[in-house]
């Protein structure tokens, strides 16, 4: 009865789930496994034209009278080219226009082969979203083609309703028609507005049937005050979790070492601990620990808090985008629930992170940056690297008072240093820069004339263990000597000449004395030089230190559960 092209079929069930009901189609081959399938739903009005040109404004017809979108399909090459004026007029008068267009695979596109072209953004500023879909091969496959089909079907009727297009390439053979039911799929709603203050009751009641509730807070701007409202209200009833660079002022609400708490939790401590309810908002998670762990264990319920209504579906389990400010929406949600929601969930994970003990460690690049967060003063402005050293930090508790900064759009190593440099010039409090050996000498020439910029408050903590230590600590990276030599980018290489050229105070560390004797001037904002302390560590005992420390938590968790 229905296609076995996975795709197709996860597009079916979500045009029905989303509630499409009038279809256009037109003839042709390649499309032959959407038109068996989408004319085989009764939820589907299905209507047979076969101008492409004129089927594409019979849907713009029927768009306009239901005031619902409308769906048009098509087979591969020239025949889409045709709806071109339809989608045009849709995109200027606001119509929600859907674009189903069959496609060869890609691996044919420009080789020759017939009733084929690039279709993939072919109405490019005419349409409010363009999705291609991959051929479905995997759960992961799976998991994206949801994500995609659902993305572009929200984008229909988003703020102004405007034409969406989504392109299917189908692979042959593509005329058995074996399968008898649709899959289930996960569908995602976006609720803003009307819409949201409707939904408020419904949600707030799910809220309450919840028992394992997690809040992850992702980056956040500096002066981002999202826990006023929550901070007595939810505190009990929900684990709260948050990076740095989250930017909390809240201590005694947000778990802040949970990626070192995820990483020494046992699978079965996972598996307990995983929440039904999750709840997101802000920008990106540095933990890999945190998003193995969610996307191993999904919640029923995800609610990601978005002012912009984007559809961010990182642990593949999203079903609702709240299109709000997070407070705003936290506020209005407690206005509508019915009694505490207090329970041990919160209480449980602050006991697991409590149990975890005060590192103490050898000398190494983790134990120095430890000891160099334990003396930065109240108000402190601290810098992270990429790679190795933001991972660092998330191993220790930092005071409220600081603003935390990370280069975290992109994670990449260049341009750290000069973010830093360039936060500084516009920030006369103490700016602390923490920061790796590749990531430093990458970027060294935003030292370039700091002194004359009067950025004397500037203060670099330099980690030089001769190498990017993280892809030696990478599982299953076994670096020989050319992955030593290209990969971890071994080096032989010191700051001191340079940071003394370009008029820093250059200290050399080589243990925790020599740190701790450099501290205090460091943190000093007296003195009219930018400050540069190079820690010297060494790359394989760094990471044994890691392993060590890892060890060390999981036999302090061990049988706490």
């Amino acid at each position: 009865m229905f296609s076995d092209k996975k795709q197709v079929l996860i597009l079916a069930a979500l045009l029905e789930a989303h509630g499409i009901q009038h279809v256009v189609l037109c003839p042709g081959s390649r499309n032959i496994a959407l038109v068996h399938t989408l004319s085989a739903m009764p939820s589907f009005t299905c209507h047979a034209v076969t101008d492409e040109r004129s089927a594409a404004f019979f849907a713009l017809g029927l768009a306009l009278q239901s005031g619902k979108p409308a769906a048009v399909c098509c087979t591969s090459g020239t025949a889409l080219l045709n709806f071109h004026p339809a989608v045009a007029e849709a995109f200027y008068q606001e119509v929600p226009l859907l674009i189903l267009s069959a496609d060869r695979p890609a691996r044919w596109i420009g080789q020759m082969d017939g009733q084929t072209l690039p279709q993939p953004n072919v109405f490019k500023s005419l349409v409010k979203a363009s999705i291609n879909l991959p051929e479905v091969a995997n759960a992961s496959d799976e998991a994206f083609c949801n994500r995609l089909v659902n993305e572009a079907l929200l984008a229909l009727t988003h703020r102004a309703p405007g034409p969406v297009h989504i392109n299917i390439p189908i692979s042959e053979p593509f005329f058995d028609t074996p399968v008898h039911t649709l899959p289930t799929v996960p569908v995602i709603q976006r609720l803003w507005g009307v819409r949201l203050d409707n939904a408020l009751p419904e949600l707030a009641h799910a809220f309450e049937r919840a028992t394992r509730r997690l809040a992850v807070v992702g980056q956040m701007p500096f002066a981002t005050d999202w826990h006023r409202d929550v901070r007595t209200q939810l505190s009990e009833s929900v684990c709260w979790v948050g990076e740095h660079l989250a930017n909390h002022q809240a201590p005694e609400i947000l778990l802040g070492t949970f990626d070192r708490l995820l990483a020494a939790l046992s699978d079965e401590q996972r598996t307990t601990l995983a929440p039904d309810f999750l709840i997101t908002f802000g920008g990106h998670i540095v933990s890999k620990a945190l998003k193995q762990t969610l996307r191993q264990h999904p919640p029923q319920v995800h609610w990601h808090i978005d002012p912009q209504g984007r559809v961010v579906d990182l642990f593949g389990a999203l079903t609702h985008v709240i299109e709000m400010e997070p407070t705003q929406f936290f506020s209005a949600l407690l206005s509508h629930l019915s009694h505490s929601l207090a329970n041990d969930y919160p209480h449980t994970w602050k006991r697991l992170a409590q149990a975890l003990p005060t590192p103490h460690v050898d000398w190494s690049a983790i134990g120095a940056t430890g000891r160099v967060l334990g003396a930065l003063p109240p108000d402190t402005v601290l810098h992270l690297a990429n790679s190795s050293v933001i991972r660092y930090a998330q191993q220790f508790t930092l005071s409220s008072t600081f603003t935390v900064h990370a280069n975290r759009g992109t994670s990449g190593i260049e341009g750290s240093l000069s973010t830093a440099v360039g936060f500084a010039a516009a920030d006369h409090r103490l700016n602390v820069m923490m920061i790796g050996d590749l990531s430093f000498f990458y970027d060294m020439n935003a030292l370039l004339n700091v002194p004359k910029m009067g950025i004397n408050h500037l203060r670099i903590v330099l980690l030089n263990n001769a190498c990017g230590e993280i892809f030696h600590a990478l599982p299953g990276l076994n670096l020989d000597e050319r992955g030593r030599k290209f990969i971890a980018a071994e080096h032989h290489t010191t700051a001191k000449a340079w940071a003394n050229d370009q008029g820093f105070h250059y200290e050399a560390v080589h243990s925790y004395d020599d740190l701790e004797a450099t501290l205090p001037d460091f943190m000093s904002l007296e003195g009219n030089q930018p400050r540069l302390i190079e820690v010297f560590t060494n790359a394989e005992k760094d990471i044994q230190v890691l392993h060590a420390m890892k060890r060390t938590d999981q036999a302090a968790l061990r049988n706490r559960l």
